[in-house]
């Protein structure tokens, strides 16, 4: 099922979602949003959404939301951004004009549920031309370095694709390249189920191999392209696939794991280096809506 709209003769790219059961829901419960088709007048809440941000943790996201408005002069310095899903504790979401910023916790089990009530809630709103970049810290591919991601659903195996908007990267890109600011590189990012043995560090609770090993891993995963390791882009890229949504990974770097395992870095250079994706998609949204207006 998809929505569109036409604009000057043309149709706007819509939300998908491939679920026939939502034609016969009275009433479509988002749960772990506190949201509902029944009590929320979704189209009025959202429907002028056009770009999607997504991260962790939710003192991140409202700080890209107050970042965000200040980048679109929408800033008021006596207003408070209220988190729209304060009636839960799963998730926080917060918007400012076109743009919705909601986090999705730790782990490809915490971004799925964000995502399949995300994507319904834009499919209810009729959004259309929408864009949705996870911003963080480290498409995706998995820790056997292919472009895929694998769930089992009614006991089966199923593996959808996780490419990514490839016109949507090299425009970030070349965002990068106008700020001038930090070195920006195009590459894959490997998505792995846990934080230490999957990315194969040395300092978790369990360890069965050896430096060498280590090393010869992460050597391997750079051949392959892995440029950023995390725990959210497989399923990400592949929902948003799905979904028809243009959608890209802007991830930071804290670390060359080559080098070590654990974070060193002062809190002052770590908050300067969770600053660089929020900068990076802050340009690319207001060029985007600058471009919009002279159209």
């Amino acid at each position: 099922m998809s929505l569109g709209k036409e604009n000057n003769g043309t149709c706007e790219r819509s939300i998908y979602v491939n679920n026939p059961h939502l034609d016969y829901m009275k009433d479509d419960i988002l749960y772990h949003f506190n949201l509902a088709t029944s009590s929320h007048d979704l189209p009025a809440m959202f429907g002028d959404v056009k770009f999607v941000c997504v991260g962790g943790s939710p003192w991140r996201m409202k700080s890209f939301t107050e970042y965000i408005a200040k980048e679109l002069g929408l800033e008021d310095p006596n207003a408070e951004y209220p988190n729209i899903c304060a009636g839960t504790d799963r998730f926080a979401m917060y918007k400012i004009g076109p743009v919705l910023s909601v986090s999705h916790g730790m782990g490809i089990p915490s971004i799925s549920i964000m995502l399949h009530e995300l994507i319904k809630l834009l499919y209810h709103a009729h959004c259309t031309e929408v864009t949705v970049v996870r911003i963080g810290t480290s498409g995706g591919i998995d820790s056997m370095f292919q472009p895929r991601f694998e769930q089992h659903i009614l006991g089966k195996p199923v593996v959808r694709s996780t490419e990514l908007d490839g016109e949507l990267t090299e425009e970030l890109l070349q965002c990068s390249k106008e700020l001038a600011e930090f070195e920006t590189v195009i590459g894959n990012t490997m998505c792995t189920l846990d934080f230490y043995e999957g990315q194969a560090r040395l300092d978790g609770a369990f360890c069965s191999y050896t430096e060498e090993d280590k090393q010869s891993y992460l050597a391997e995963a750079y051949a392959a392209g892995v440029r950023n390791i995390e725990m959210e882009s497989s399923v990400f890229a592949a929902m948003c696939k799905l979904s028809d949504l243009r959608a890209a990974v802007v991830c930071v770097t804290l670390l060359d794991r080559q080098k070590g395992d654990q974070l060193t870095s002062s809190h002052d250079v770590l908050n300067n280096y969770h600053q660089r994706p929020q900068t990076l998609v802050g340009h690319y949204i207001k060029k985007k809506l600058n471009a919009f207006k002279k159209c």
